[in-house]
């Protein structure tokens, strides 16, 4: 049997089966609270249509095609109201526990995230809808660790991004953020009418300290020259 490194077998037990390494006193994590997560380039703030939905229905607008909405369940949004009428149905749940990501040079919020599907140790970031202005820049970067820190710090075991399997883009950025592809699970449901096979990745907590420090690293000032462009890739910093 070809067993995962961190998964070996530590303990056999009295009918000779293999165990895997003992958790002891383990309790369930708690949830994330509905409070802010600050950084240097953004602030997460609890997700709420009279502060964020202009903003961010602005933002998406710029995006002409509507691409950023071809994988998520709802979406594109056509008009201001259809957008703050899905954001009124949604901000004030615990899970998804949605945050509004805020670019602060700009002072505006640009994308949305959320926590989700919390429960034995394992948490997952979903519902990511980045705008125009979100895309490609580090406060993008920074959103998914603030919200990666938070989770770990809280106890969480395992961290998930799941994605639709063809979604490219999205697994791209699962990997240059330290995550590990886990495979695909097939004929996994149905998203606007077609169906959907769900690549998943993840980060443990025992890797979790290398991507932390990686990520420090990255976020460094001193790694963004004086017109704000990286000196180092976040990749070439998250290598043992």
């Amino acid at each position: 049997m070809n067993i995962p490194p961190h998964q070996e077998p530590l303990v056999i037990n009295s009918l000779g089966q293999p165990l895997s390494f003992g958790v002891p006193n383990w309790k369930q994590p708690p949830m994330p609270a509905r409070e802010p997560m600050n950084g240097r380039f953004t602030v997460l703030e609890p997700l709420d249509p009279a502060r964020h939905a202009e903003s961010l229905f602005a933002a998406n607008a710029l995006e002409k095609d509507g691409r950023m909405w071809t994988y998520l369940p709802y979406g594109p949004f056509h008009n201001f109201e259809s957008y703050r009428e899905w954001m009124e149905t949604v901000y004030q749940g615990a899970d998804p526990l949605f945050f509004a990501i805020i670019d602060k040079q700009a002072q505006r919020a640009v994308g949305v995230a959320a926590y989700m599907r919390m429960a034995n140790g394992s948490i997952e970031v979903g519902h990511l809808a980045y705008s125009p202005l979100l895309q490609r820049t580090p406060v993008a970067t920074e959103a998914m660790y603030l919200m990666m820190e938070h989770a770990f710090a809280l106890g969480y075991r395992r961290y998930e991004w799941k994605c639709h399997s063809l979604n490219a883009p999205s697994r791209a950025a699962a990997l240059r953020l330290g995550f590990s592809f886990e495979g695909i699970f097939r004929q996994h449901t149905v998203v606007k009418g077609h169906n959907r096979d769900t690549a998943w990745f993840s980060i443990i907590d025992q890797e979790w300290p290398r991507i932390q420090q990686g990520f420090l690293r990255w976020l460094d000032a001193g790694n963004f020259d004086e017109k704000g462009h990286q000196r180092q890739r976040l990749g070439e910093l998250l290598v043992d």
